[in-house]
């Protein structure tokens, strides 16, 4: 009798592990055919943003209550005023959402992440239009 509760036991855990990997592998080449598709349509370097962060700006905008940055500038002593309080307000010690804090603070990389890459747009722009100049020290 304990040989078919072992056996029975054994194989539903069999069956369940066995669709689990299928399901993982689905996603995973679901999620391949995805990125190779945003690559393929000229979205490299935003697919790439996307693909690292998790989140696109408009919901990283939208997670942190913040309007989107404008020509690569925001105010960012306001994202981290609403990232601080956000972050604080979910601390799971106090009840709050391990999984909204992660989604707070992913919101505030992602808005970095891009106020960073306009500004070196920007300063290799105006590198561009200057020329470079090195600086130069001299011995004494």
């Amino acid at each position: 009798m304990a040989h078919r509760i072992i056996s029975t036991v054994v194989l539903t855990g069999a069956r369940v592990i066995g669709r689990a990997f299928a399901e993982a592998y689905k996603q995973a080449s679901a999620s391949q055919r995805y990125a190779a598709a945003a690559a393929k349509n000229g979205g490299t370097s935003q697919s790439a943003n996307f693909t690292s962060s998790g989140l696109t700006l408009e919901e990283a905008c939208k997670i942190l209550n913040v309007p989107p940055p404008k020509g690569g500038k925001t105010d960012m002593e306001a994202v981290m005023t609403r990232f601080k309080k956000m972050f604080d307000t979910n601390e799971p010690k106090n009840g709050g959402s391990f999984y909204l804090q992660s989604k707070i603070l992913r919101a505030r990389e992602r808005i970095e992440l891009e106020v960073r890459q306009a500004e070196e747009v920007a300063e290799q722009k105006k590198e561009a239009e200057e020329g470079w100049n090195p600086k130069v020290y001299k011995d004494r």
